[in-house]
């Protein structure tokens, strides 16, 4: 008999009947096991099993369907001793909150959103995710977002209440949930708004009196700017003027500048920035990240921090209105950028300045909104000209080739920032004129990762078609070689351009004799 045949002769009514069996063995429901974890027991291992076979349980559709008739063991899960019986419990609210409808009423009818926010402060780091999970999947019904941000303001279970009665840990906990909540959607977001919930975070941010609390609510901003719909709500806070603030302030540990000029980048890199924040604001935390990028000049500053000015200054350069203002501010915030991406004292300086420069040429940004104004574009024309003539180099080609021969991390940016520069007349000029650059943006063995290859080949792609583009370059016969390699090289892709290597093959002699 083969193995099919061995497993085929199962009778489907008899394996029918041994599930009904098991799923209804009075020994073994769930209500059973629930019992089982209120119990302390010496076996070794109990609990943990009890918990896992949970929760396997609750995940499923049946497991699920069962969760309305056990509300009250989810109640003492939720207050239980044992942090994985409250961490079973909360995932239990999420389950039920993902497959019943009228989980909400649930919730309010057993009380259970206070234990969630008591599981949130005081559990231990599983439970409170846990926790965050069960309330956030709430949040995603009107009637659970009664029950979280309730009419009543002066409610205890109101956020706004918990924090201000919480311990620092407990208070970070609570922001960071308020986070989670303003994630979900633009309309959640406006609620946590209007509750005014915003302004726990500008005054943790103010209290200069506890750094690892003040760093701490730095990361969550961190996260909230990333949001789609921060700008628009962030842009009604004083939040930007305390980042600017914080940038500026000499004192201020250096860490903390850091995360402040992330977050400053981060939330000014969207294209909707200038819809909800006047250009003034914006110029103010450029100037401020500018201010501090030139005291990070000296050698002994601080290489994180300069590297984060660098990367928040290319985050606000990849949007068009952000990389204009970066160009024509007076002096330009650009020229540190692109003085510091052909600086060779420093590699990790160089390389954030790198990608930097690429974010502010275009390379993020689609074809037709690569170029500037003609203002912006002089200055970024003339900005890399003079940072040529005052090296060893002398021109901008100079200067690409150079940066090419670098190691792989240095060469993949500069693929990035030719990308974006290489639709400037002025600049596809300069790589066409110079051989060994287009050799080794044609060159199929140059990279060797997956990430390497692809920026290779978007470079080739973006030179040959400026190239394409160009009547006075496509016209010229001393140029026919270079149109004929890139043509070559994109039409390979960035995976395949390597010559196939024939199969090793056995070879058949007569064996030696001694």
């Amino acid at each position: 008999m083969d193995m099919h045949e061995e497993y085929s002769v199962a009778d489907p009514a008899q394996l029918l009947q041994a599930a009904s069996d098991f799923a209804y063995d009075p020994g073994f429901t769930p209500p059973t096991i629930l019992g089982a974890l209120q119990t302390k027991s010496d076996v070794p291992g109990l609990e943990d099993a009890l918990v896992t076979c949970l929760e396997r349980v609750f995940k499923t559709k049946y497991g699920a369907s069962l969760l309305p008739h056990f509300m009250p063991f989810v109640v003492i899960g939720l207050g239980a001793d044992s942090q994985k019986v409250r961490g079973l419990a909360c995932k239990t609210v999420y389950f039920l909150s993902e497959n019943h409808e009228e989980s909400p009423q649930l919730v309010r009818e057993y009380n259970v959103y206070p234990l969630l926010l008591n599981c949130l402060t005081d559990g231990d780091e599983q439970v409170t995710t846990a926790s965050m999970d069960a309330i956030t999947r709430l949040a995603s019904t009107s009637e659970g977002m009664e029950i979280i941000f309730p009419a009543d303001v002066d409610e205890p279970r109101h956020l706004g209440n918990l924090a201000a009665r919480c311990s620092s840990l407990e208070r970070v906990r609570v922001l960071a949930l308020i986070v989670k909540l303003f994630s979900i959607s633009s309309s959640v977001a406006s609620v946590i708004y209007n509750s005014d919930l915003l302004a726990l975070l500008e005054a943790d941010v103010r209290n200069a009196n506890d750094t690892l609390m003040t760093l701490s609510v730095l990361e969550l901003l961190y996260e909230l700017a990333e949001v789609q719909h921060s700008t628009e709500f962030l842009s009604r806070t004083t939040l930007l003027q305390l980042l600017g603030s914080i940038i500026c302030n000499a004192s201020t540990e250096s860490i903390l500048r850091s995360r402040a000029m992330m977050i400053s980048g981060r939330l000014l890199s969207k294209e909707n920035t200038f819809m909800f924040i006047d250009e003034s604001s914006v110029k103010t935390v450029i100037s401020a990240i500018d201010e501090r990028l030139g005291v990070l000049e000296s050698p002994d500053a601080d290489a994180d921090e300069c590297e984060c000015a660098l990367e928040a200054l290319g985050q606000i350069g990849s949007s068009i209105q952000g990389a204009t203002l970066l160009l024509l501010n007076a002096p330009p915030a650009a020229r540190r950028v692109v003085h510091a991406a052909f600086n060779w004292q420093g590699r990790g300086k160089q390389l954030a300045a790198l990608h930097a420069l690429g974010n502010i040429c275009g390379e993020t940004r689609f074809d037709n909104t690569k170029m500037l104004n003609s203002g912006a574009e002089e200055s970024l024309r003339r900005l890399i000209y003079e940072t040529a003539s005052n090296t060893s180099k002398l021109t901008p080609s100079g200067l690409f080739l150079s940066v090419l021969q670098e190691e792989s991390e240095i060469r993949l940016a500069c693929y990035r920032l030719i990308t974006g520069l290489a639709a400037r007349p002025w600049c596809l000029m300069e790589i066409c004129s110079r051989q060994e650059i287009i050799d080794i943006v044609t060159d199929t063995y140059t990279e060797t990762t997956k990430i390497g290859m692809e920026a290779r080949h978007n470079c080739c792609q973006a030179i040959y078609k400026a190239f394409m583009s160009s009547s006075k370059l496509i016209g010229d016969p001393a140029l026919a070689v270079v149109a004929e390699k890139l043509q070559e090289a994109v039409k390979k892709g960035p995976y395949l351009g390597r010559k196939q290597h024939r199969e090793a093959q056995p070879a058949v002699m007569t064996a030696e004799r001694f």
